[in-house]
């Protein structure tokens, strides 16, 4: 027998975590630790490119812009593609980019080419985040789903560790080029492991490839130790109402699937999200991408040098960052466990009220005890609230437009990613050298506590949620 979108949905929410499940969000996570190694080891490597090849200020800022210009696009086209051709084949192409980019940038024979493999990169990476976390949340039970992304997100802390003890062995000896080839070694390893990865079912049930979601489903109800098929028979036949004639029951199980019998233009999809339906979620979301982009960023990436210039020689030893990637770890941990006992909405106030805090106190920092101290803070808080807003966007829209969701609400996102290293530098130069650090923080903490604020408003919890 075959079974409808709603049955496939019914069915996963009443699994528990299986072996197959396990599989999509291990492999999963090492392609996301791979991806943060390329952005830890080339924020670690944009210095020794500036002294080689004699670049100004202006020119290596520039040279991070143009990733994230790729992610940009990336995001945007990969949503709007994964719910059309599926989220498999979305990863896997996207990770085949991200590593061919990586490794163009180590053959790169000048700053013109390196800026557009770059470009590549931020394409790839851009792209496959998104369609990953999308991946990970249609696979998981209504009980781990929110758990379950939180976890992947997980793995770009171990990303970052991995490239700050890269940085700190191999680069000083084998040059900045050795880091793009390290990036893309691992990154086309893990698009190999991808081919093993199984499509979305719910994507497959409401694309009509209802044969394939079956067979999926079944499998992992036989790994729970279930009846697979005699599953679906009891739900299929729960679900007829026996009140409605044979014809009018066919009526209502084709209704489940409406976006698989008319699939939508990309155009229709992106304005679907602006719907009466869907427009206080969409608004929330972008609104939380950009925030947790604008604040990440804005001081991931010139903290080490505006506490350089406040006299905190510390900020410069490989045992600074190897703590504050540590930090994050805890912060995610956290965000797992709390976003399945207390809800989503209160999970992502809570973090992104601590990450203002922290930036607050960071910003105020005295010492080079409060300089550690509050900065382990402020990654605890941060990278919880990046679990919890990945965690969270996918289950804000139907399957059928899920992928354009995620990815459109990440590509605005990484505009507050490409203007805050910006304005950073900026602020800091107009209040000078004594207030500048304080001003710096201090806005950002007025970004990321505004992003509290709409949340807790204007929020819709998911927690629960049937994913549609």
């Amino acid at each position: 027998m075959t079974a409808t979108n709603a049955n496939i949905a019914h069915r996963i929410d009443k699994l528990p975590m299986t072996k197959t499940m396990w599989k999509v969000l291990f492999i999963s996570g090492i392609g996301w630790l791979f991806d943060a190694m390329d952005q830890g080891m080339v924020a670690g490597v944009i210095a020794s490119i500036g002294k080689d090849w004699v670049l100004s200020a202006t020119q290596l800022g520039f040279l991070s812009s143009a990733g994230i210009l790729g992610m940009i696009l990336g995001a945007a086209l990969s949503g709007l593609i994964a719910d059309r051709v599926g989220r498999r084949t979305v990863i896997v192409s996207t990770l085949l980019i991200f590593s061919l980019g990586s490794a163009l940038s180590g053959f790169s024979f000048n700053y013109g080419m390196l800026l557009v493999c770059r470009f590549i990169t931020g394409f790839g990476l851009g792209g496959e985040l998104p369609a990953a976390s999308t991946l990970v949340s249609e696979f998981s039970p209504v009980k781990h789903r929110g758990r379950n992304v939180v976890i992947l997100e997980s793995f770009w802390a171990w990303g970052w560790i991995a490239a700050a003890l890269v940085a700190y062995l191999a680069i000083p000896v084998l040059g900045w080029r050795a880091a793009f080839f390290i990036g893309a070694v691992p990154a086309l390893f893990a698009a190999v492991l991808r081919f093993a990865l199984p499509e979305s079912p719910r994507y497959l049930a409401q694309s009509d490839r209802l044969e394939e979601a079956e067979a999926l489903v079944s499998k992992m109800e036989h790994e729970a130790g279930r009846g697979g098929a005699g599953a679906a028979e009891k739900y299929v036949t729960s679900a007829i109402d026996p009140s409605l004639s044979a014809r009018d029951n066919l009526s209502s199980a084709a209704s489940s699937t409406p976006a698989a019998k008319h699939p939508s233009g990309m155009l229709h999809a992106f304005t679907g999200l602006w719907s009466r339906t869907h427009i206080r979620a969409t608004c929330v979301v972008w609104v939380l991408w950009f925030g947790i982009n604008f604040g990440y960023y804005g001081f991931v990436l010139w903290t080490p040098t505006l506490l350089a210039a406040q006299g905190f020689d510390l900020v410069k030893s490989f045992e600074f960052t190897f703590f504050m990637c540590l930090a994050q770890l805890p912060g995610y941990l956290a965000a797992a466990l709390l976003i399945e006992r207390l809800g989503r909405k209160p999970v992502l106030t809570i973090f992104f009220a601590g990450t203002a805090l922290a930036a607050w106190l960071f910003g105020h920092a005295g010492s080079t005890a409060e300089v550690l101290g509050f900065g382990c803070l402020l990654y605890f808080f941060a990278l919880g609230a990046w679990g919890c807003v990945y965690s969270y966007t996918p289950e804000l829209y139907p399957t059928s437009v899920r992928g354009a969701g995620v990815g459109w609400a990440a590509a605005f996102g990484r505009i507050g990613a490409f203007i805050a290293p910006m304005i950073v530098p900026v602020i800091y130069s107009f209040f000078g050298s004594e207030t500048g650090f304080a001003v710096v923080f201090t806005v950002l903490t007025v970004v990321l506590a505004l992003v509290a604020v709409v949340v807790a408003l204007f929020g819709i919890e998911t927690k629960g949620k049937i994913l549609p």
